[in-house]
């Protein structure tokens, strides 16, 4: 609030500022009368303007969308890191495990996707898919929770394909977070339906539009996606959801988490009510389960989570003091023999941008992978990261759903993350199959 003193007559002084006669020229226009007075009130007005083109006009003229005043940025883990300590021990023999009651024989499947699975090597079903599949085949509304790389995603493509081979008026739409988990569902679909007359549509952002359009006018059974980019699809009026009497979330959390849960709910207010719904995902949280009760008809849940964190991680902290560079403590790690292939984990995109400069700049090969990025960028990422062409790939939580490499050493926390559960989600990413592995965190 700017205040206004009251100065009489006498006490004014002339002004000797070269710039006060011309600017009280321009006081008429403004309806004033001149004098000191009207020069305060008319700076006032110019300085706000000026506030205001700054916080606004700036902004839209770089297309940029202003942040509204509550916006704090990324906050600060409240995770003690404590938690983030485990010594790696050898799995026992004799430790509880769950017994597969199945085998794929067992479900009654399409012959053709029974063909599909031996082709793939898929020889008996993981936990997950073994408590999901037949309740999926009998039409029941089903939650399964598990860590990541067991399965999901079989468990949920396997059925519903035999659904739809059974059943060619039958159709699914796929939601999934982000293009690689979108991209990795599909590529999934396309192994288990092959040789089979079920057409599928990936449709996420970043990629060809018009192509995607004229996919989803030839009526495919299978439509696998991120919220936004089918959502684009049903304004377009291009998408017909009439006959997609099957929805299939995965990785509810992470979805609520970047914001889709408006998109979900208009995605299914267009289905029909009469649907199957199954959820999938790692990790489930209060708004999740809001959101089961409200999507969702008497669901079966699934829960195959052993542990909080794998004991064949090796988890450890990296303390940085006071005056020393991060940038620095994380380049001598990288230069370490056994730091094989790395994934690094960021909080933002600007941050794993500016990372990926320093470290390349010390001549070291890494790459980075975020949501800024185009898809087809994110993928040749990717693709070098998974044949080894770098050493590292920088990722944020969001962009690193969906990441499926073999034998990464190493998952290395540069930012903290913001819930135990993303940190349980981030160290996933290492010591599979059994495998042990390492994961560092820098507080």
């Amino acid at each position: 609030m700017i205040e206004f003193v009251n100065i009489t007559q006498s006490s004014r002084k002339p002004s000797t500022s070269p710039f006060f006669p011309s600017f009280c020229g321009i006081l008429p226009f403004f309806g004033l009368k001149g004098g000191l007075p009207s020069y305060v009130i008319l700076s006032a007005v110019l300085i706000k303007g000026t506030m205001s083109y700054q916080q606004f006009g700036r902004a839209r003229s770089y297309g940029a969308r202003p942040r509204p005043s509550f916006y704090r940025g990324p906050q600060r883990s409240t995770i003690n890191p404590a938690r983030y300590r485990n010594v790696a021990v050898e799995q026992k023999n004799d430790q509880p495990q769950y017994a597969v009651q199945h085998t794929f024989n067992d479900f009654g499947l399409h012959p053709q996707v029974m063909a599909n699975i031996t082709r793939h090597e898929y020889t008996t079903p993981t936990p997950i898919q073994d408590q999901t599949i037949l309740p999926l085949m009998q039409g029941r509304d089903v939650v399964g929770i598990a860590n990541t790389g067991t399965g999901k995603t079989a468990a949920f493509l396997l059925p519903l394909i035999h659904k739809v081979a059974n059943d060619s008026n039958q159709g699914v739409l796929i939601l999934a977070p982000t293009h690689e988990l979108a991209k990795q569902i599909y590529d999934e679909f396309r192994i288990f339906a092959a040789g089979m007359p079920i057409g599928g549509c990936m449709c996420i952002g970043g990629t060809n539009l018009d192509r995607q359009m004229r996919e989803l006018k030839q009526n495919p059974h299978f439509v696998i996606g991120t919220p936004g980019r089918v959502k684009d699809m049903i304004n377009r009026r291009v998408f017909d959801t009439s006959i997609f009497t099957n929805v299939v979330l995965d990785e509810v959390d992470r979805m609520l988490d970047i914001g889709f849960l408006q998109d979900i709910r208009f995605l299914i207010s267009t289905l029909p009510k009469q649907r199957q719904s199954a959820f999938f995902s790692a990790t489930m949280n209060r708004q999740t389960e809001e959101v089961m009760r409200n999507f969702l008809t008497n669901p079966l849940q699934f829960s195959i989570r052993t542990q909080e964190t794998s004991n064949h991680i090796h988890q450890d902290v990296v303390k940085v003091l006071p005056g020393e560079n991060k940038v620095d403590i994380l380049h001598n790690l990288l230069q370490q023999q056994n730091f094989g292939k790395v994934l690094v984990f960021g909080r933002t995109k600007h941050g794993i941008n500016k990372l990926e400069r320093q470290l390349s700049d010390r001549g070291l090969r890494v790459s980075s992978i975020h949501g800024n990025k185009s898809h087809n960028a994110r993928q040749r990422s990717l693709e070098m990261f998974k044949r080894g062409r770098v050493q590292a790939l920088l990722a944020t939580d969001v962009a690193a759903r969906g990441i499926d490499v073999e034998d990464v050493t190493h998952v290395i926390n540069y930012d903290e993350p913001q819930t135990f559960d993303d940190y349980t989600h981030r160290i996933g990413r290492t010591g599979r199959a059994g495998k042990t592995g390492v994961a560092l965190t820098f507080v």
